[in-house]
Protein backbone atom coordinates (compact mmCIF):
# COMPACT_ATOMS: atom_id res chain seq x y z
CA UNK A 1 0.00 0.00 0.00
CA UNK A 2 0.77 3.08 -0.95
CA UNK A 3 0.47 7.06 0.34
CA UNK A 4 1.52 10.23 -1.08
CA UNK A 5 0.89 13.47 0.57
CA UNK A 6 1.15 16.91 -1.24
CA UNK A 7 1.75 19.78 1.07
CA UNK A 8 0.90 23.17 -0.52
CA UNK A 9 2.74 25.90 1.53
CA UNK A 10 1.89 28.47 -0.76
CA UNK A 11 -1.68 27.67 -0.41
CA UNK A 12 -1.47 27.43 3.14
CA UNK A 13 0.25 30.66 3.37
CA UNK A 14 -2.37 32.56 1.51
CA UNK A 15 -4.98 31.09 3.78
CA UNK A 16 -3.13 32.34 6.84
CA UNK A 17 -2.59 35.77 5.67
CA UNK A 18 -5.92 36.01 4.28
CA UNK A 19 -7.54 35.48 7.57
CA UNK A 20 -5.41 37.38 9.51
CA UNK A 21 -6.82 40.23 7.38
CA UNK A 22 -9.74 39.48 7.93
CA UNK A 23 -9.19 39.33 11.54
CA UNK A 24 -7.76 42.12 11.74
CA UNK A 25 -10.58 44.21 9.70
CA UNK A 26 -13.29 42.59 12.40
CA UNK A 27 -11.08 44.05 15.30
CA UNK A 28 -10.71 47.45 13.84
CA UNK A 29 -13.86 47.69 13.07
CA UNK A 30 -14.75 46.34 16.76
CA UNK A 31 -12.44 49.17 18.23
CA UNK A 32 -14.01 51.31 16.64
CA UNK A 33 -17.34 50.84 17.49
CA UNK A 34 -16.56 50.81 21.11
CA UNK A 35 -14.76 54.23 20.74
CA UNK A 36 -17.99 55.80 19.16
CA UNK A 37 -19.90 54.30 21.58
CA UNK A 38 -17.89 56.36 24.59
CA UNK A 39 -18.14 59.44 22.24
CA UNK A 40 -21.14 61.59 23.49
CA UNK A 41 -22.88 64.42 21.63
CA UNK A 42 -23.45 67.39 24.31
CA UNK A 43 -22.89 71.10 23.95
CA UNK A 44 -21.08 70.95 27.25
CA UNK A 45 -17.56 69.85 27.97
CA UNK A 46 -16.73 66.57 29.07
CA UNK A 47 -15.43 66.13 32.78
CA UNK A 48 -11.05 65.46 32.68
CA UNK A 49 -10.18 61.75 31.99
CA UNK A 50 -13.32 61.21 30.54
CA UNK A 51 -14.01 60.62 27.05
CA UNK A 52 -14.56 64.09 25.31
CA UNK A 53 -18.02 65.05 24.00
CA UNK A 54 -18.70 66.08 20.37
CA UNK A 55 -21.55 68.77 19.51
CA UNK A 56 -22.50 67.69 15.82
CA UNK A 57 -21.39 64.42 15.87
CA UNK A 58 -18.03 65.43 14.19
CA UNK A 59 -15.97 63.47 16.53
CA UNK A 60 -17.82 60.55 15.96
CA UNK A 61 -17.79 60.29 12.40
CA UNK A 62 -14.48 61.32 12.60
CA UNK A 63 -13.27 57.84 13.98
CA UNK A 64 -11.79 55.35 11.17
CA UNK A 65 -10.25 51.93 10.69
CA UNK A 66 -7.63 50.89 7.74
CA UNK A 67 -5.84 47.87 7.93
CA UNK A 68 -1.90 47.82 6.87
CA UNK A 69 -1.50 44.63 4.64
CA UNK A 70 2.67 44.95 4.62
CA UNK A 71 2.87 45.24 8.53
CA UNK A 72 -0.34 43.06 9.00
CA UNK A 73 -1.65 45.79 11.26
CA UNK A 74 -4.52 48.13 12.07
CA UNK A 75 -4.70 51.75 12.56
CA UNK A 76 -7.88 53.27 14.66
CA UNK A 77 -8.51 56.47 15.48
CA UNK A 78 -9.96 60.33 14.38
CA UNK A 79 -9.13 61.48 11.07
CA UNK A 80 -6.92 64.41 10.61
CA UNK A 81 -8.83 64.91 7.14
CA UNK A 82 -12.20 65.14 8.88
CA UNK A 83 -11.34 66.64 12.23
CA UNK A 84 -8.06 68.15 12.02
CA UNK A 85 -5.60 67.96 14.81
CA UNK A 86 -8.05 68.92 17.32
CA UNK A 87 -8.36 65.38 19.35
CA UNK A 88 -4.52 65.37 20.00
CA UNK A 89 -4.99 67.80 22.99
CA UNK A 90 -8.37 65.83 23.95
CA UNK A 91 -6.31 62.74 24.36
CA UNK A 92 -2.86 63.80 25.61
CA UNK A 93 -3.29 66.92 27.61
CA UNK A 94 -2.53 69.98 25.98
CA UNK A 95 -2.89 73.35 24.32
CA UNK A 96 -4.75 73.54 20.78
CA UNK A 97 -5.13 77.22 19.18
CA UNK A 98 -4.05 78.82 22.07
CA UNK A 99 -6.16 77.17 24.15
CA UNK A 100 -5.03 74.73 27.39
CA UNK A 101 -7.04 71.42 27.48
CA UNK A 102 -6.84 68.77 30.01
CA UNK A 103 -6.37 64.93 29.18
CA UNK A 104 -9.74 63.55 28.28
CA UNK A 105 -8.17 60.13 26.89
CA UNK A 106 -10.51 57.92 23.84
CA UNK A 107 -8.65 55.56 22.39
CA UNK A 108 -5.89 54.35 25.01
CA UNK A 109 -9.06 53.35 27.12
CA UNK A 110 -10.90 52.10 24.73
CA UNK A 111 -8.23 49.61 23.77
CA UNK A 112 -7.75 48.36 27.15
CA UNK A 113 -11.65 47.74 27.83
CA UNK A 114 -11.64 45.66 24.39
CA UNK A 115 -7.95 44.25 24.48
CA UNK A 116 -9.43 40.61 25.70
CA UNK A 117 -11.93 40.23 23.49
CA UNK A 118 -9.87 40.78 20.57
CA UNK A 119 -8.28 36.81 20.20
CA UNK A 120 -11.97 35.78 19.60
CA UNK A 121 -11.26 37.73 15.82
CA UNK A 122 -8.90 35.11 15.67
CA UNK A 123 -10.11 32.48 16.80
CA UNK A 124 -11.08 29.50 13.98
CA UNK A 125 -10.13 32.01 11.11
CA UNK A 126 -8.51 29.47 8.52
CA UNK A 127 -10.40 26.72 7.53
Amino acid sequence: MRCRIEFDERRIFALVERADLTALRRAGAYIRKAARNKVATSTKSSAPGTPPNTRRGLLKNSLLFGVEKQRSAVLIGPAASIIGLAMTPHEFGGVYRGRRYPRRPLMAPTLERTAPKLAKFWANTVK
